[in-house]
């Protein structure tokens, strides 16, 4: 029996009890239903501000960790906010840490907007441009809007519209099916 793909789940919201937490919580439940292994990448507070004279052999551990989390993954999986247009600070500076390594390159990456309809676009287009410079293969299929309001989270902060679950198991599996192109599997 072959292992399961395994998913990097990436939020670019530093606040607890977001609705992107929600949703990648709620996707990493979903994950063992479609099958594959999700794993969040928790270090996002920890990463230094983006140096380029710091991009180098050895690099500093929040950094490695990173960079080893992405290429242990077979794919990526953004859920992020829009902060004034754009991406979030501190996940824009996560993104610069990829630049200068090779483990995001030709690595299936999707997201998921979870931003109540009208907003969120500025964040759409700007990781797109951001992860067209890291290499990243951008899955389109698995890009998706589910807009999450606080009346979707049960108590666990799970989000319990079976509409919603399908559509982040879809996305799971259309990932993993990319992942395993990628990696010839």
């Amino acid at each position: 029996m072959s292992t399961p793909p395994v998913i990097l789940l990436l939020s670019g919201s530093l606040r607890s009890g977001s609705s992107n937490e929600a949703v990648l919580s709620t996707a990493s439940a979903q994950a063992p239903s479609v099958p594959v292994s999700a794993v969040r990448y928790e270090g996002l507070g920890a990463l230094p501000h983006f140096n380029p004279d710091d991009d180098t052999d050895p690099l500093p551990e929040p950094v490695a960790l990173l960079r080893s989390a992405i290429g242990t993954a077979d794919a990526l999986l953004i859920c992020t906010p829009e902060y004034a247009g754009t991406l979030p600070g501190s996940f824009k500076n996560l993104l610069d840490w990829t630049v200068g390594g090779t483990e995001i390159g030709d690595k299936p990456v999707a997201w998921v907007n979870s931003a109540a309809p009208g907003r969120g676009q500025g964040a759409e287009a700007t990781l797109r441009s951001v992860l067209g410079y890291t290499g990243a293969a951008v899955v389109d299929a698995a890009c998706v809007r589910i807009p999450v309001d606080r009346g979707m989270l049960g108590a666990d902060g799970l989000i319990t519209d079976p509409d919603v679950r399908r559509q982040l198991s879809e996305v799971l599996a259309e990932l993993a099916r990319a992942g395993k192109r990628e990696s010839g599997a």
